[in-house]
């Protein structure tokens, strides 16, 4: 069994501290191991800086801050690890993130894990501490918006997995007097923005979050905290569920939005017939080819609209074209193509 406990807090609320005391705590319990992942450590110092002149590639789609990216590399890394863990595959490295990993496994053997290894972790194997029991993943950064969380929970549902959070609340002004005595303190207005933008875990608001614990950071100094202790057991005796299927909801859902596309494709080929038949009127047609061709667009909408209905416009060739078209658009794009050459026969 595998849990995911995040830690979340300002900086300087004494996460660290209580990740390396539940670090010394966790194995003291029967069979238990337990992995302590720093971001602060496992992201370069570097990627909090600007990106060097020329980095950007061309195009439209700039890169995302250096930091972001970093923290989507570490996202991919515990993911393949996590994979391993549950299916017993081989550890094997993200095609994209070779320096992460590299961090991500050392970090892993350091703590006891794994064993020596060749490069970019081939023929990795776990040690007995990883796979003989009970194996939570501590993970020590800010997480100060709900979604930077969320990315983790996605995990948790994925391998059906423990999840849990404890977030640490401590004072803005301790936080700040703590920060100044570290020996690399960051910018006080760094701690400034993110107590504006912190999102505390909402129970009440998002029930995925329901596994958690708000601490006053002054409590946690005990390794023996029951509430924590409590907290992880529960969130790994009840692994978080894989979505399931509401088939009927979906059913309705279907059915709801192929009436909306065939009443939003009955009343653009409407209009499409009768600029046609403006246009066949200017061309002098006389009135018995207007009635065919009026008949003859009509038929040909009933069956445009009734492919609709049943899902068979996906044979339409239009798709093909146009694979990104919804399929209402898809079968108005086609009825104005054959209404078109309707009328170059009658003219």
């Amino acid at each position: 069994r595998v849990g995911l406990c995040v830690l979340c807090g300002l900086p300087a609320a004494g996460k660290s501290t209580l990740a390396r005391a539940l670090r010394r705590r966790l194995p003291q319990r029967p069979g238990w191991a337990c992995a302590l992942l720093t971001y602060d450590e496992l992201i370069p110092p570097e990627a909090f800086g600007p990106r060097e002149a020329g980095a950007e590639p061309a195009g439209p789609f700039p890169l995302p801050p250096r930091w972001k990216q970093s923290r989507r590399d570490l996202l991919q890394c515990l993911e393949r690890v996590l994979r391993a863990l549950v299916t017993g595959e081989p550890l094997s490295a993200p095609a994209t993130a070779p320096p992460a990993w590299e961090r991500f496994l050392g970090c892993l053997r350091g703590q006891g894990l794994l064993a020596p290894a060749g490069s970019h972790g081939e023929g990795c194997s776990w040690t007995p501490a990883a796979t003989s029991g009970p194996l939570y993943l501590i993970l020590d950064d800010n997480f100060y918006y709900q979604s930077m969380r969320h990315e983790v929970h996605q995990l948790a549902r994925k391998y059906s997995l423990g999840f849990c959070q404890l977030f640490l609340e401590c004072p803005l002004k301790c936080c700040l007097q703590r920060n100044r005595l570290r020996n690399q303190p960051l910018p006080d207005e760094t701690i400034y923005f993110m107590a504006e933008k912190i999102e505390m875990p909402d129970v009440k608001k998002n029930a995925w979050e329901q596994n958690s614990l708000i601490l006053k950071s002054f409590d946690c100094t005990s390794e023996d905290n029951e509430q924590i202790i409590n907290l992880l057991a529960t969130a790994l005796e009840n692994p978080v569920k894989p979505n399931e299927e509401n088939t009927e909801q979906k059913e309705a859902d279907r059915a709801i939005c192929a009436a909306s596309a065939v009443h939003q494709a009955d009343q653009t080929c409407r209009r499409i017939i009768s600029q046609t038949m403006k246009d066949a009127k200017d061309k002098n047609l006389l009135p018995s080819e207007m009635k065919s061709l009026a008949e003859e667009l009509n038929k040909l909408k009933t069956e445009f609209l009734e492919d609709l209905r049943q899902g068979n416009n996906l044979k339409n060739q239009i798709c093909t074209q146009n694979q990104y078209s919804d399929p209402a658009t898809s079968v108005i794009s086609s009825f104005q193509h054959e209404a078109t050459n309707v009328l170059n026969k009658y003219i």
